[in-house]
């Protein structure tokens, strides 16, 4: 533009200089061009010449502008489709690959693991047979009431099954502002049906552990009790482990959970209820199905960096009735009672390396503790029908160490001590007491082998012991 401008006030004052083009007055006889006017029009031609090479150099230039604008407006709808989904993909990238399978709006997930057991066992007192048609526990796993005592003969046992193999699946949906969940948990260890030989084909009937569904806050169905803390249990061989010491015990239930914020929460619930009893001249064990009310429980928990604690309480009546009528109809009931507290605390050193423990005090609460290995009372017909709690005091405590990412080892003892209150046989449960280590490798993710030692003795009231000795190997693979 600024040529142009030149080019123009070079040429006005040349025109300028033409007498015809100021104006001049009368008639001119045109005379031959000056040597210095044909060079002022040589220039002017030139100028005039350069004048139009820029209008088509500008006009080019807009034209050239023009198409631009026309291609990025067409591509405009394309680049925000391209950016569109672009973030949808980095959306998708930073959120973690779904676990399971959507059926009808609700997800789920299939888990568990399979789990065999190689277990060489030594008893002091006696020979464990098994029946398969009432299978002898201990020989599957850890269970001190059934430590054989008084001497005699000692023997060794061996046995292998996968009976521990578990099978589950957790289901979950959320409707509005509501969150439902639920939860069906299958295992072979604990069906209470007739076991096929170890002969042949070493089958196992499949049995419910847990099932339940759940409301945003609020569950129905078959879990841990309550009263229990699950997450203290230490890693084992064994299906429970420290048996003696721990609250042990599934059932239907419905309980209430609670958010209080800064980590703590509060649950409740109502529970299944059931007696069990002995007499002052039988040490077998009876299960009382007279119970009139739920079981009822309270836990505060406690969860942080720094600790995972909890304390529960528990209250429930207990009841007991032969089922005659008249002069021979005996029924008699009585309350227990019970305080649990654990935690699992983490420690400084190692890899994930913790402390975990449980105490556990109460009266009338036997079933709850080392799977039902003292009774809840002492019934008694005579002079008049009565139920008399047995007192019970149960702990353990673990404590593991992260040796490497892979390598782990856990240490624990356990122990429970009942006091009956009344003349009983003396045959009856007393107290017991275990040891056990262990050292778990898993050389890839889900996978786990394990070692285990572990001593467990039984005393009777009347002084009576044996004692049990065991190497167990173990091999699971979780999904």
């Amino acid at each position: 533009m600024r040529n142009l401008r030149n080019a123009l006030l070079v040429g006005t004052a040349l025109l300028s200089l033409n007498p015809i083009a100021a104006g001049a007055a009368g008639p001119v006889t045109p005379a031959a061009p000056s040597a210095h006017e044909q060079e002022l029009e040589a220039r002017l031609k030139l100028l005039e010449a350069a004048v139009t090479d820029l209008r088509a150099e500008l006009n080019a230039t807009h034209a050239q502008a023009q198409n631009t604008a026309q291609i990025v407006d067409a591509r405009a709808p394309l680049n925000d489709k391209i950016n569109t989904r672009v973030a949808a993909l980095e959306v998708k990238a930073s959120k973690p690959a779904p676990d399971g399978f959507n059926v009808g709006g609700v997800n789920v997930k299939v888990y568990g693991f399979l789990k065999t057991n190689l277990i060489f066992s030594h008893y002091d007192s006696g020979i464990v047979q098994q029946n398969p048609a009432s299978p002898t526990l201990i020989k599957d796993f850890y269970l001190p009431q059934q430590i054989p005592v008084g001497g005699g003969r000692s023997s060794t046992d061996f046995t292998a099954d996968a009976k521990q193999t578990r099978l589950g699946a957790t289901l979950g949906s959320t409707i509005g502002k509501h969150v439902i969940k639920g939860l069906v948990e299958f295992d072979f260890q604990t069906s209470q049906g007739v076991q096929a030989s170890q002969r042949t084909t070493n089958g196992y009937n499949l049995a419910l552990r847990r099932g339940y569904i759940q409301f945003d806050n609020l569950l129905v169905g078959q879990e841990w009790t309550n009263f229990q803390n699950v997450a203290t249990l230490p890693e084992t061989t064994d299906f429970v482990g420290p048996t003696e010491g721990t609250v042990f015990v599934r059932q239907a239930q419905v309980r209430y959970t609670q958010p209080l914020g800064h980590g703590l929460s509060i649950a409740a619930s109502i529970e299944n209820a059931a007696t069990a009893t002995v007499t002052p001249t039988s040490a077998t064990l009876s299960e009382n199905d007279a119970d009139k009310i739920p079981d009822v429980t309270a836990r505060i928990n406690y969860s942080s960096k720094f600790a995972e604690l909890s304390i529960a309480g528990l209250v429930r009546q207990l009841s007991y009735d032969n089922g005659l009528a008249g002069a021979a109809q005996l029924s008699a009931k009585g309350t227990g009672w019970g305080v649990s507290f654990a935690g699992k605390i983490p420690l400084p050193f190692g890899v994930n390396s913790d402390l975990r423990f449980m105490a556990t005090k109460g009266s009338g609460i036997g079933r709850y503790l080392g799977l039902n290995y003292a009774a809840d009372a002492v019934q008694i017909s005579t002079p008049n029908a009565s139920l008399n709690t047995v007192d019970v005091f149960a702990a353990f405590a673990a404590l593991k160490f992260g040796l490497t990412s892979k390598l782990r080892s856990t240490v624990m003892i356990s122990y429970q001590k009942d006091d009956y209150n009344t003349v009983v046989p003396g045959t009856v449960n007393n107290k017991a007491v275990s040891y056990a280590g262990n050292l778990f490798y898993s050389p890839v993710k889900n996978l786990d082998f394990g070692i285990e030692y572990r001593h467990g003795e039984r005393d009777l009231l009347n002084g009576t012991q044996g004692q049990l000795d065991r190497f167990e190997f173990a091999s699971k693979y979780n999904f």
